[in-house]
């Protein structure tokens, strides 16, 4: 998809996702977004798509390291919950507790006991979410093994994106059908009727951010909250700030006075 007419077409979703917030805003509703996908789907993107017009107090993104040997020793799911939305939040999890059914098991971070019990927790912990009232959304982000692959080179080739080709990257390469056998029992396992899956093609990742966005506008409820209206009066000062309301510049500091 060109840029021209993709950016066309992301504004006035993102007027949208605007006139979302301020509903989270005035009901106090609670959203959290997972965004999974293989290695260069576009996760990032698309999670910047979402929140680039968004108050980052009140749109937050987590994206977590590999977990500490503390962490590693707690509940599995323990270290995700303090992420969660509060009232009026959304929240987007650039990787999520699904890391367990991914690349943990891929390439050998979890046992198979481990990852056997995490599938059987993980509807029961979402379950929790949803009774308690989160809005949950799962999108799982595809892209087939030929894009991968270009997109790998990109990173390498890019010294603006070179930082995003870790060695688990490079080892993963190697293990794009044990990655697929990985999703679709994660799949089977966590599909459920409270937190269904999503999947959404990104191997054009501009197409693939307008579908996320508009599928999760389409399954917000659909309720208006007008803009605040805001007491705007021109200012006095220079010539032309009446007009435009903008502050007339400060004065210079006195010499030698930098107080």
């Amino acid at each position: 998809m060109k840029r021209k007419a993709y950016e066309a077409a992301l504004e006035p979703l993102q007027v949208e996702l605007g006139a979302m917030a301020r509903w989270l805003a005035h009901t106090g509703t609670r959203v959290l977004v997972l965004l999974e996908g293989r290695d260069t789907a576009g996760k990032g993107g698309a999670i910047g798509a979402i929140a680039d017009h968004l108050n980052p107090r009140q749109c937050r993104v987590v994206a977590l390291p590999k977990p500490s040997e503390r962490e590693a020793s707690e509940w599995y799911f323990q270290r995700y919950v303090p992420h969660l939305p509060a009232g009026g939040e959304l929240v987007l999890f650039d990787r999520s507790w699904y890391n367990r059914a991914g690349v943990e098991q891929v390439m050998g971070f979890a046992t198979g006991t481990q990852v056997e019990a995490f599938l059987a927790q993980a509807p029961v912990f979402e379950k929790l979410l949803v009774d308690d009232g989160i809005l949950l959304f799962k999108y799982w982000l595809c892209c087939d093994q030929e894009k991968q692959e270009e997109r790998f080179a990109e990173r390498l080739e890019d010294p603006l994106k070179r930082w995003k080709l870790s060695p688990i990257d490079l080892k993963a390469r190697r293990h794009y059908d044990d990655y697929t056998r990985a999703r679709e029992a994660m799949l089977e396992a966590t599909h459920t009727a409270h937190a269904p899956w999503t999947l959404v093609d990104f191997n054009d990742q501009k197409r693939g951010r307008l579908t996320l966005i508009r599928d999760l506008l389409d399954r917000l409820p659909d309720t208006r909250v007008e803009p605040a209206q805001i007491d705007y009066p021109a200012l006095k000062g220079a010539p032309g700030t009446e007009r435009y309301g903008v502050l007339a510049p400060l004065p210079a500091w006195p010499d030698g006075d930098a107080t």
